[in-house]
C-alpha cells in the first residue's frame, strides 16, 4: 500500500511537471519543483531548474504530432526523478515530501480539468500589488508616485 502511494505521488508530479510547463504558472512551479529536489541543496536545485527548463524547451518545440509522445516521455522522466529522491530519503523525510509533492500536484497539476493550476488563494499581500490570471495577457504596473503623479493625467 505504502509503495502505491509512493509510486503514485511520483507520477503525479511527473504529470504535473508536463502540464504546468509553457503554463502562466510555470515559473513558480519550476521553483517549487527544484525546491522539493533539491532537498536544500543549492546545486540540486540549479540541476533541478536547468532539467525543467530542458523539459519545458522540448516541450514546446514539439511539432503537434509529437506533442503527447514528448509529454508522456517527459512525465515518466519526472516520475523517475521524484521517485529517486523519494527513496533516498529516511521515513519521516519521505512522507514529508510525499506530502509536500501532493500538494504541489493539487496546486498545479491539470487535476479536474484545464485552468485549474496556479490558482492564487490564501494569500497575503503586504503594500502594492499585480495579480493577473489567464493566457496571453498584457500587465502593465506602475507602483508608488512616478512622473506625473497627482498631476491628473
Amino acid at each position: 500500500m505504502f509503495g502505491e502511494a509512493l509510486t503514485a505521488a511520483a507520477a503525479g508530479g511527473g504529470m504535473a511537471v508536463v502540464q504546468a510547463a509553457g503554463a502562466d504558472s510555470w515559473a513558480w512551479f519550476r521553483v517549487r519543483c527544484a525546491r522539493l529536489v533539491g532537498r536544500g541543496d543549492a546545486d540540486a536545485e540549479r540541476e533541478a531548474l536547468a532539467r525543467l527548463d530542458r523539459t519545458a524547451a522540448v516541450l514546446d518545440a514539439a511539432d503537434e504530432g509529437e506533442r503527447e509522445r514528448v509529454r508522456a516521455v517527459h512525465a515518466v522522466l519526472w516520475q523517475g526523478e521524484f521517485a529517486s529522491v523519494i527513496e533516498s530519503l529516511g521515513e519521516p523525510e519521505r512522507l514529508r515530501l510525499v506530502q509536500q509533492l501532493v500538494q504541489l500536484t493539487e496546486e498545479f497539476g491539470d487535476v479536474d480539468g484545464p485552468g485549474r493550476g496556479g490558482a492564487v488563494s490564501g494569500n497575503t499581500f503586504h503594500g502594492p500589488t499585480a495579480v493577473q490570471t489567464g493566457d496571453h495577457n498584457r500587465q502593465e504596473n506602475r507602483f508608488g508616485a512616478g512622473p506625473g503623479a497627482g498631476s491628473g493625467g
